[in-house]
């Protein structure tokens, strides 16, 4: 390889990549410590796999997907662990005296060199996705001497447990942070740990699909738990009930709050942890999936005096991360906001936070009504359950208050329906609703392996039946390395707005069996939620796919 430095910049400008106003404004921007590429791909500017095609031409190096490949623990742990995390590299292969390394950023000469020396081999170099070394790294150092140390450790007589699970230093946590590593370089939502007959599965759900991890043996599984429901301060010696906790943790950069979750199963407690990163509070309106007559309409809801403002869809729908870029939006000195969740799965600065309490009778119901004597402007309720809780958010934004909350609810129309459904009179209803927002979340086409295909019948008929123009090509996603060969990396939103005026609440007052708000939204003028996804699917955003996994 001819050791021409030419600086990475360079390169992409020079293939086409990027421009030299993306490079200027990217270097200027970036912290110091963080790597050009990471920061180009965190600017949108490039993808992974396009950064990585890039440097294979320009400097003829071949690339390898890492999970393909049977890699050898002791090749690997020729490097210390935190050179290879520093630099980027896993080592996967020895033959004879030639070391292989995949590498991020072929362009790190005192890498190799540094490779070279400590190691005594040849080396050659390869290409691989920086999340994949990553993962690769988080995956295979010291795994297994950390499962074989456990095992080893209940083997020998006399053991206490509670060595293994409460230790700040012990294989067990190495085992979870590892874990919890992966889980952020993967973009998991959740961690679910099975136990099953003879082992235990890892499983990560990522875009809504959850996918194996690794498997465990079986023996683990009880330190594994124990030392789970240490770090959540739940009861370690209660097995028969379910149980609810949570922890902060620091992965990396990143900060994290994990929701701890235990069942006992007929093979033990399972355990799910949702991971909520608090880098995600950045989000913003523009960021939520929005059209843009979508985004005018909903910041105009938002930013009314006083109504209540829905958002409704089904568990996991994006429901939560909507109002908190509500919330954002609205969050300056001159606002008191208050909001009361269950539970509170993030913390804002600025906004009073409540957590609810049932056994002590802190429920959404009484925390509204303590909430009202604290001179708010904009309150957020977690979730309307209840009649007496509707009623109490329904009155409250007719006293002054802007009140955000959401519904368990399909669409607009049921969402109306179930108000008037729980005891609220429709006249309430009508003056008080100033607008509904239905979601779902799809995933996106992975852009790296996306290509054009002519529709099928089926995807036609799906354009017609909506009164939509069907465009002469769709697009897809192949598979690939960046979308772990699903076609799909990401997800965004499909919405469906009704911002409620004087005619159609009057309309409501009169007119209000489930029918009668059915025609009244369909003839407000809105856009479905089905035109709304096939807008998503004819810009190559979605596919019809994952549009009629959502849509019946």
């Amino acid at each position: 390889m001819q050791r021409t430095h030419r600086r990475l910049g360079d390169l992409l400008v020079d293939s086409g990549m990027i421009t030299q106003e993306h490079l200027a404004s990217t270097l200027e921007q970036k912290e110091s410590s963080q790597k050009l590429g990471h920061a180009l791909i965190e600017r949108g500017y490039i993808s992974e796999q396009q950064l990585i095609d890039a440097l294979s031409i320009q400097l003829s190096i071949p690339q390898v997907h890492l999970a393909n490949i049977v890699i050898d623990h002791q090749t690997v742990n020729l490097v210390d662990q935190s050179f290879s995390r520093q630099n980027e590299l896993i080592c996967y292969k020895k033959v004879d005296n030639t070391l292989f390394v995949a590498m991020s950023n072929p362009l790190n000469f005192y890498a190799i060199d540094d490779l070279q020396m400590m190691t005594g081999f040849q080396v050659k170099v390869a290409l691989a996705l920086p999340s994949e070394i990553t993962s690769t790294i988080n995956r295979l150092y010291n795994e297994e001497d950390s499962v074989n140390e456990i095992l080893t450790s209940m083997n020998s007589l006399p053991v206490d447990e509670g060595d293994l699970t409460t230790s700040e230093d012990t294989p067990i946590l190495k085992i979870i942070n590892k874990c919890l590593l992966s889980a952020v370089e993967e973009r998991a939502s959740d961690i679910h740990i099975d136990p099953h007959e003879f082992s235990v599965v890892v499983r990560f759900r990522i875009d809504g699909e959850l996918h194996t991890y690794r498997t465990f043996p079986r023996e683990i599984l009880s330190v594994l738990v124990t030392r789970i429901k240490v770090m959540s301060q739940l009861d370690i010696t209660e097995k028969r009930l379910p149980q609810d906790g949570r922890v902060k943790v620091t992965i990396g950069k990143d900060r994290l709050d994990l929701r701890v979750s235990t069942l006992p199963t007929l093979f033990g407690e399972r355990i799910v942890l949702r991971l909520l990163n608090t880098k995600d509070l950045l989000l913003k309106i523009p960021n939520v999936g929005f059209t843009e007559s979508q985004q005018k309409s909903f910041t105009k809801m938002i930013t009314k005096p006083t109504g209540l403002m829905l958002i409704t869809g089904p568990t996991g729908s994006g429901k939560t991360s909507t109002l908190y870029a509500a919330l954002n939006y609205l969050n300056n000195e001159t606002q008191n906001i208050i909001t009361i969740e269950d539970p509170v799965e993030y913390q804002i600065e600025g906004i009073n936070q409540i957590q609810t309490n049932a056994p002590v009778g802190l429920t959404f119901a009484a925390g509204l009504r303590a909430i009202l004597r604290q001179d708010p402007n904009v309150i957020m309720v977690g979730e309307i359950r209840d009649s007496e809780t509707a009623e109490i958010a329904i009155r409250a934004s007719l006293t002054g208050h802007l009140v955000l909350s959401t519904l368990h609810t399909n669409d607009v129309p049921t969402t109306i329906y179930r108000l008037i459904d729980m005891g609220v009179d429709p006249f309430l209803v009508a003056a008080a609703l100033t607008g509904v927002v239905a979601q779902r979340l799809v995933r996106r086409v992975c852009r790296d392996c996306a290509h054009s295909f002519k529709p099928t019948a089926i995807e036609q008929g799906l354009f017609e039946k909506a009164g939509l123009e069907c465009p002469p090509m769709l697009s897809k996603g192949i598979g690939c390395k960046s979308c772990h060969q699903t076609g799909y990396l990401g997800r965004t939103a499909v919405h469906e707005i009704l911002e409620l005026s004087e005619e159609t609440a009057e309309m409501l007052i009169t007119h209000h069996s489930f029918k009668d708000i059915q025609n009244l939204v369909k003839d407000s003028g809105g856009v479905s939620m089905l035109e709304n996804g096939l807008a998503k699917v004819s810009e190559g955003i979605t596919t019809v796919d994952e549009l009629l996994k959502i849509i019946s």
